[in-house]
């Protein structure tokens, strides 16, 4: 394989995971030092703190799904734009999240992923995150 095509299955594995509710093969997917930055709260947080994040997340969304996916990859890592639909566990209303994910790549593991998500859905969604 060339490293285009190891970085394609590797991002595809990577969300296929988070999809899956598969918090450790998502974790595996950084380099211990991975930089994880968000533009909706603009901060860095590491591998470990993320897996905590979408563990609430997959606690709180049944039904994922990255839908719409458009992967790009590059020499030395990727772009991923998608919607994550699925349904809120505790009252099975919809979720749609417009998200962009930039991530840079060595060694078949993420060293930096920069998420951007639409920050009105995000907003709508949190209103109804900790019902």
């Amino acid at each position: 394989m060339s490293e285009l095509d190891d970085i394609r299955a590797m991002a595809t594995r990577f969300f296929d995971a988070i999809e899956a509710g598969d918090i450790a093969t998502m974790r595996g997917s950084f380099t211990p030092d991975a930089e994880i930055w968000h533009n909706t709260d603009e901060l860095i947080v590491t591998p470990d703190q993320t897996a905590a994040t979408l563990t609430g997340m997959v606690a709180r969304i049944k039904d994922r799904e990255y839908a719409e996916r458009r992967l790009t990859v590059f020499p030395g890592g990727f772009v991923q734009q998608h919607v994550l639909r699925g349904r809120r566990t505790h009252d099975d209303g919809e979720v749609r999240l417009p998200c962009a994910i930039i991530c840079k790549v060595a060694g078949g593991k993420i060293t930096r992923l920069d998420e951007y998500f639409d920050s009105a859905h995000v907003a709508t969604f949190r209103k109804f995150a900790n019902a």
